[in-house]
């Protein structure tokens, strides 16, 4: 076996980004996804093995991941990629990654959650920026405040850009409602809900909007905040169409609009080019409060689509080194509040 795990979705942006950032980690890939020839493009130059399977052959699949000991699943938009892998993971006893922002397939991931523990796997999506530094920032906040009952986080970028599958992602929640936790329980809300305006840097505060940001799910299982909101500094003229789309939802949900957008976003450039990524920086905020005190604190992070591939590898290569726990698990859950703290380039600091 000349592989230590399978990177599924590897020629997309962000697994073309993990597959020249993995030699730096000590691991080695089966590069995997759809087209053949495109993995042969990529893998060629590496030296790098690589297998094309669609997620709808079951058997192919399962043949895929029977030699590895992890997947880490880097093709959305996983809601509706992410069952296949789910079921091939099960079968073949394989540890199951991926780099999802989005509730439903973290919801998906948590449903089997006993039949994981039964084979003796970790379900961990969301291993990259979403939603790693924010779930170590709201696990850090639970630290400070053990009896929080509510949770804020907001994030915002400077730089860089969205990626096809990030655009496709959003298009598919296009004209859909948004969502918090209220008591434990998920609960839909209009687009732009909320706005607030948060400390991001010393220097500079931005206005953000809420957003159906995977901490909605997954920071309840970190932390058991039972009040979660989740919030992103856009632009505002961005914020103004998410507003507009409380009205237009239906408009927005046409097959005739999305397959119009679908091409607009096909022509864009894949993502953020190295310079932009390198120029560009993250931030995430976040406080936690009771009836009677708040505690708050922000992070700064490379910017987001480089802080996934990082991210996305050192939970790889724990897993590989036998460091999981079995079942459906958050980052922060396993690898803890200060997991963050080992990326270059972060800081961490807790706000008076």
């Amino acid at each position: 076996m000349s592989a230590d795990f399978v990177l599924y979705g590897a020629y997309g942006y962000t697994g073309e980004l993990i597959t020249r950032f993995v030699a730096d980690y000590g691991l080695r890939p089966l590069l995997a996804g759809r087209n053949a020839d495109k993995l042969r493009e990529l893998a060629e130059p590496y030296g790098y093995d690589y297998c094309a399977v669609s997620l709808e052959d079951e058997s192919g699949l399962r043949e895929l991941l029977a030699p590895y000991p992890v997947v880490l699943h880097a093709a959305g938009p996983f809601k509706f990629t992410a069952a296949a892998m789910h079921r091939a993971c099960l079968h073949t006893e394989t540890h199951y990654l991926d780099i999802t922002g989005e509730i439903e397939a973290f919801a998906a991931a948590q449903s089997l959650d006993q039949e994981a523990k039964e084979r003796h796997i970790m379900m961990m999506p969301g291993v990259g920026f979403d939603v790693v530094p924010t779930d170590c920032l709201a696990a850090f906040l639970k630290q400070q405040l053990p009896t929080a009952t509510d949770l804020k986080l907001a994030f915002a970028w400077k730089g860089g850009g969205v990626s096809h599958g990030t655009a496709m992602t959003m298009l598919e929640s296009l004209g859909q409602p948004g969502a918090v936790r209220r008591q434990g329980k998920i609960t839909p809300v209009p687009p732009a809900y909320k706005t607030a305006e948060f400390p991001f840097t010393a220097q500079k505060s931005l206005r953000a909007v809420t957003i159906p940001w995977g901490d909605v799910f997954t920071a309840f299982h970190t932390t058991g905040i039972g009040n979660i909101e989740t919030y992103f500094a856009a632009p505002p003229t961005q914020q103004k169409f998410m507003k507009w789309s409380r009205w237009i939802g239906p408009l927005l949900r046409l097959s005739l609009v999305k397959n119009l957008l679908r091409r607009q976003v096909a022509a864009r450039p894949a993502g953020p080019s190295d310079q932009r990524r390198e120029q560009g920086e993250a931030y995430v905020y976040g406080e936690a409060t009771n009836n009677e005190q708040t505690v708050r604190a922000r992070l700064k992070t490379p910017e987001g689509y480089t802080l996934t591939a990082i991210t996305a590898l050192m939970i790889t290569q724990r897993v590989l080194n036998q460091h999981f726990r079995t079942g459906y698990q958050t980052p922060a859950s396993v690898y803890g509040a200060d997991f963050i703290l080992e990326v270059a380039g972060k800081e961490r600091e807790v706000l008076e």
